[in-house]
């Protein structure tokens, strides 16, 4: 089977990929010449843990191909895949522009029948959308049928999901379309992987509320960090004893500074926009949402106060950059919003990730961009960790408290347990974690 992808983001890049090392003939299409070009020549856009060697592999034997050209793209696959961008257009819907200009595109490139499939989280409705524009722009009748599929991806372990599903959700609303779906998947066959079958609105639908009620765990056990602050209670241990009970699980019961990254804001905004066009408010995702603006304005009042009330002429140390470890990916990452709130306000940011501080160097160059986490600390009034990087975890505490020109200590994602970094002279600050003793083992 021959597929295309149109789109080499992180979701049709990833997919297009692995469908490769699947077995599958790909080509990924973009109209971007200079993405395609340093595709070709080996450059991934995008960090992701082990797509570069996928990548490689499947270049290397003939499988997977980057090409321009949507058109040869079209005729030449039996299944192509929308997988373009549907960022949030300003009103909390969901801009569908690029999803229309490749609908428009592939109908005028049908040259036999095809199964059209959105890859991209789209607003339910999308499928009927783009099978009227399709209809539209074929120059003679064509069979086609059109298909939802949505990804489930998580950054930083992208491959893993992909090989490893928790599950496959298949939109389609005629038997030839499920079949060659099914036939695609066929290699997950093994590890008796659970395929949903539903129609194309349902299998929207599913994405968005997937992403909703996983960016609402987040915002409620934030909530409960507050909480826990106020009452001297261990958000750990908290969410530990919530997360053993199988009905609720220990997933996205982790504090921090709140969710960011591509998907979770746009999607949460875009199902309540949706539920209120539609008279159904979604007034539990309305409050995730309000839940997250008010927790890193949380977050920042207490950067403020751990520098003395006043950012002004303070330094403060950032320690992570991407919204989540193991990506590159700096959209709506929490930690560049507290940088600029930082820097608006008179402070200076001295910053370190593995690998965001190319990107985010073009998003706020102000950033002083350090060569590591000691270089960052080097007379800091503050240090914040704001993403959990597993180099992060092992620092040399005493050396960064040594390099600080004030040893107050913010670990916004409780990565250092609280009396170990009072204990080395900190003054700790943690999301919901407050230390069950005073230095030395004194009762606090």
């Amino acid at each position: 089977m021959h597929i295309a992808v149109v789109g080499t983001g992180y979701v049709g890049l990833v997919t297009g990929a692995c469908f490769a090392e699947f077995g599958v003939q790909v080509t990924c299409v973009d109209k971007e010449t200079e993405k395609i070009g340093n595709l070709n020549s080996g450059k991934l856009p995008i960090y992701e843990p082990g797509l570069k060697e996928i990548v490689e592999r499947n270049v290397a034997q003939g499988r997977l191909s980057f090409s321009t050209d949507l058109k040869k793209a079209v005729e030449g696959a039996l299944v192509i895949f929308i997988a373009v961008g549907t960022p949030d257009d300003g009103t909390g819907r969901a801009d569908l522009t690029y999803v229309r200009n490749v609908a428009a595109e592939i109908g005028r490139a049908m040259n036999g029948y095809k199964v059209i499939v959105t890859k991209s989280t789209v607003p339910m409705g999308t499928g009927r959308m783009i099978a009227e524009i399709v209809t539209r722009s074929l120059p003679e009748p064509v069979r086609f049928s059109v298909a939802s599929n949505p990804e489930f991806l998580r950054e930083g372990s992208a491959v893993e999901d992909f090989m490893r599903p928790n599950r496959v959700v298949i939109g389609a609303e005629d038997e030839d379309a499920i079949a060659i779906l099914k036939d695609l998947y066929d290699p997950l066959y093994l590890l008796e992987t659970p395929v949903v079958i539903t129609d194309v609105v349902t299998a929207e639908l599913i994405k968005y509320t997937s992403n909703a009620f996983l960016a609402t765990k987040i915002s409620f056990i934030n909530d409960v960090a507050e909480l826990c602050d106020r009452v001297g209670a261990d958000v750990h241990m908290v969410a530990k004893g919530m997360g053993l009970d199988k009905r609720i699980g220990p997933k996205f019961l982790h504090p921090g500074p709140g969710y960011g990254g591509s998907c979770f804001p746009k999607d949460t905004m875009a199902l309540a926009t949706h539920g209120r066009e539609n008279g159904a408010r979604q007034r539990i995702v309305e409050a995730a949402i309000e839940v997250n603006r008010v927790h890193k304005k949380r977050m920042v009042d207490r950067i403020r106060k751990g520098a003395g009330g006043d950012l002004k002429g303070k330094t403060v140390a950032v320690l992570g950059l991407s919204f989540k470890p193991n990506t590159n990916d700096i959209r709506e990452s929490p930690a560049l919003e507290i940088a600029r709130i930082i820097l608006a306000e008179g402070g200076k940011v001295r910053a370190y990730d593995p690998v965001a501080m190319e990107d985010s160097r073009r998003e706020v160059p102000e950033i002083d961009f350090c060569e590591d986490a000691y270089d960052a600390a080097t007379g800091a009034d503050v240090l914040v960790f704001l993403t959990e990087w597993n180099q992060f975890r092992m620092l040399e505490m005493e050396r960064i408290r040594e390099l600080m020109a004030q040893p107050v200590l913010l670990d916004l994602r409780n990565i250092y347990e609280p009396n170990q970094m009072r204990d080395l002279g900190f003054e700790y600050v943690g999301v919901g974690r407050r230390p069950s003793r005073s230095p030395k083992g004194e009762p606090a």
